[in-house]
């Protein structure tokens, strides 16, 4: 995703690398790299001139080399440092500011109507904002208003029925009939929203535009969303122009953002148009539609990955009480394959492993191109586990040789791939189970190494920083209070993860 763009920031830093103030030829040179990045990812030339004005007017001149005293620490800002934050502040300001917001007071129904060309996922993209709907705790109704395009109607109604969303359709009625009644439809089966799935054409033409002016005049929708195929780079921009000059548009949806190599149009189309990017689509499942942050696309089209969209992620998908269970069993060292499934289902449903991997801000560079991130690996996981047991699965230390060869048949793996499965597992688990038991004293200078690797320590925790040692092999802060208490647990824990150690060489030996 966003590969282009992100590797000409990259090579821009690169260059930057060392620079002690930033002058007209090596700002010349860097405001060259990007303008290239930009025109390839297919930014508009308009977008991309204004975007190199504003960030050559602010940076140029500028002797930069600020320190910065935190925590007894010194910390410096190099020119190429402020010229990255310079780029990510512009970036921000042409495709923000943040408003996922839809105007959904009106009572008793609200009603968005959903516009754009055929083949940019309309159809879908209706049914995700009517998933996203149900879990802000509206109740949606979806409305048919496509009785052009062949099995359009049966796709919509295969899609309510999956979400378990009501649809309306009238294959007898001309699209303003049919939103019309809608919203009187939709009150008395006490639904507060309508999502209005009109029709598309190949081209902008007189007689689509004139469909959605009567609709305009005989629903009187309370948002307007275009949606528009990010993939077809400024292509998209000339769309919005044309729909936002001839109807009131109050926000767009940029669908398969997730396979734009180039992002063009999600980057120029809020600057020339002057709407909002409401939502973007992130893959193919119901639940891949995310509010768009201009902070967090900002920050990984230069390399820097999306924190605090990864935490939304999981949110989505996690119970904290369940992860909480979890991790207390791990420590246990009670931890089974069951609960491993549970986790492998949970992230399959955040979408795909090279997304989620590319909002780490661990590959400031984006990931090597060598480096190859493999989806069907969970699933072959997902396929030995459910060829376990549900005794294998609770207890993996009672699976041998023979029962390796049965789970093996069952899934149809090799037998070393699950040989290779149950050595992993039970080495992470053997691990948290000592981390829990308190039997890392073998391992706590492994970890003051690692600890050394990120930079010597943690940042905020004082000038003082707590010491290393088998008792604490991450350098934590001392608690002050309640450590009577917390001892208490600690040994509770420790026993308990005594027993289950005996119960598993017992398992073992029978």
């Amino acid at each position: 995703m966003l590969e282009i763009l992100t590797r000409g920031f990259r090579d821009v830093r690169q260059y930057l690398q060392g620079v002690r103030t930033l002058n007209e030829e090596n700002l010349s040179e860097a405001l060259a790299m990007i303008r290239v990045s930009l025109l390839e990812a297919d930014v508009e030339f308009q977008v991309t001139r204004s975007f190199l004005e504003k960030v050559k007017e602010q940076a140029l001149g500028e002797i930069v080399h600020v320190s910065v005293k935190f925590k007894e620490r010194k910390l410096k800002v190099s020119p190429g440092d402020h010229f990255i934050k310079l780029c990510h502040d512009e970036l921000v300001r042409l495709m923000g500011p943040e408003d996922a917001s839809l105007d959904l007071r009106r009572k008793p129904v609200s009603a968005i109507m959903m516009v754009g060309l055929q083949g940019s996922g309309k159809t879908t993209t209706a049914a995700k904002l009517a998933r996203f709907l149900q879990k802000k705790g509206n109740r949606p109704m979806l409305v048919a208003a496509d009785v052009y395009r062949p099995a359009a109607v049966d796709q919509i109604r295969k899609l309510g029925a999956d979400l378990n969303v009501p649809v309306y359709s009238d294959g007898g009625a001309r699209p303003p009939e049919i939103c019309s009644k809608a919203m009187q439809i939709a009150s008395d089966a006490n639904c507060d929203v309508v999502i209005f799935d009109t029709a598309g054409r190949l081209t902008i033409d007189e007689p689509l535009m004139e469909e959605i002016h009567q609709i305009e005049e005989l629903a009187h929708p309370d948002n307007v969303l275009l949606v528009c195929d990010a993939m077809i780079g400024q292509e998209s921009v000339n769309i919005a122009k044309a729909f936002n000059e001839r109807i009131r548009l109050t926000g767009f949806i940029l669908t398969k953002l997730d396979g734009d190599a180039r992002g063009g149009a999600a980057i120029s189309i809020k600057e020339a148009t002057g709407v909002p990017i409401k939502f973007v689509g992130m893959g193919e499942g119901m639940d891949r539609l995310e509010e768009f942050r201009p902070d967090g696309l900002a920050s990984r089209i230069l390399g820097f990955g999306d924190v605090v969209g990864l935490v939304k992620d999981f949110e989505e998908v996690l119970d904290e009480k369940k992860a909480e269970e979890d991790a207390m069993r791990m420590l246990r060292g009670e931890f089974g394959f069951g609960d491993f499934l549970e986790q492998i289902r949970a992230i399959k449903k955040m979408g795909p492993l090279q997304d989620l991997i590319e909002k780490l801000p661990f590959f400031p560079g984006g990931l090597p191109s060598s480096a190859k991130v493999d989806d069907y690996e969970l699933v072959r996981i997902e396929s030995i586990i459910n060829s376990m047991t549900p005794a294998e699965r609770k207890h993996p230390d009672i699976i041998n040789q023979s029962r390796i060869a049965r789970v093996a048949r069952g899934s149809g793996r090799e037998e070393r791939e699950v040989k290779d499965l149950l050595t992993k597992f039970r080495d992470m688990r053997d691990l948290m189970s000592a981390m829990g038991g308190g039997k890392i004293r073998g391992r706590w200078k492994g970890m003051k190494g690692l600890r050394k690797m990120f930079g010597g320590g943690f940042s905020g925790m004082g000038s003082e920083e707590p010491a290393i040692s088998p008792n604490n092999p991450f350098g934590l802060p001392e608690i002050k209070k309640g450590n009577v208490v917390s001892k208490k647990a600690l040994e509770k824990q420790r026993k308990k993860s005594k027993q289950a150690k005996q119960a598993r060489k017992k398992a073992r030996k029978k």
